[in-house]
């Protein structure tokens, strides 16, 4: 009987863990993750990325983790970092921190926004990379008047967050139509219509967004790419180790044999 209840207890632990696990797929929810472009080789992507996110990130969303100094890594001088994304009188070896009053933000969006150091990695999920969801993220904004920022988000629903990025994308609404599988009816995106143009093109807005979510994907690691060509030379030099460790041995124990 101690085995059987024992069994019993496994058993609905094991239904417990997935019911977690497709809790929480299902709480990602949304619409398919568009596939980012990686362009964390690109300097000039990287730096552009960077001019967006200093001129329209930074203002309630902190990089803690990362130092404008930092940024001589994708190809910008001191002086360029100084001239261009130093917004007030800090120095080009400060951490990138928000301007907006923690207390202000709570106050105005219900929570204080998040660090974006590593936004980029934090949101992986079933569907995608985090620079997908961020990608799919910053593309799906539209107008709803029912919130208080007056925007929602497909991706995000009930964002807190107002779309900082409107004026160039210009204002959106989604197309609704309802599709019924296995008996239940849902309601997915058909199309998007343009209600007012924005500053650049759909194409052009979408390559910006690319950018931005390039350089944010290069700030959650910098040396992702040095990371990997290292690894690449570790595994030949291991590939050739393990060969003439292999011939090596064969040419000792041949006598012996």
């Amino acid at each position: 009987m101690k085995t059987i209840g024992f069994s019993k207890k496994i058993v609905l632990a094991l239904v417990a863990a997935l019911g977690l696990t497709v809790g929480a797929q299902a709480s990602e929810g949304g619409p398919p993750w568009d596939k980012a472009p990686n362009r964390t080789n690109d300097m000039a992507a990287l730096q552009n990325g960077a001019k967006l996110f200093v001129n329209y990130c930074l203002n309630c969303h902190s990089a803690a983790f990362m130092r404008f100094n930092r940024l001589q890594d994708i190809g910008l001088t001191n002086q360029q970092i100084k001239d261009n994304l130093l917004v007030t009188n800090g120095k080009v070896g400060d951490t990138m921190k928000s301007a907006i009053d923690s207390k202000q933000a709570g106050e105005w969006f219900g929570a204080n926004p998040p660090d974006l150091s590593v936004i980029a990695r934090s949101r992986a999920g079933a569907q995608g990379s985090g620079a997908d969801y961020l990608y799919t993220y910053m593309r799906t904004f539209y107008r709803d008047e029912t919130k208080p920022t007056g925007w929602n988000n497909l991706a995000f629903p009930n964002i807190g967050m107002p779309h900082v990025l409107w004026e160039l994308q210009g204002d959106r609404r989604p197309v609704f139509e309802s599709v019924t599988e296995h008996g239940h009816t849902t309601q997915v995106v058909k199309k998007w219509e343009q209600v007012s143009p924005g500053t650049m093109s759909p194409e052009q807005y979408d390559q910006a967004v690319g950018d931005l979510v390039s350089y944010l994907q290069w700030m959650g690691e910098p040396v992702q790419n040095a990371r990997v060509r290292i690894g690449v030379w570790v595994l030949i030099f291991l590939g050739i180790f393990t060969f003439l460790a292999w011939r090596l041995n064969a040419a000792y124990w041949k006598d012996v044999k």
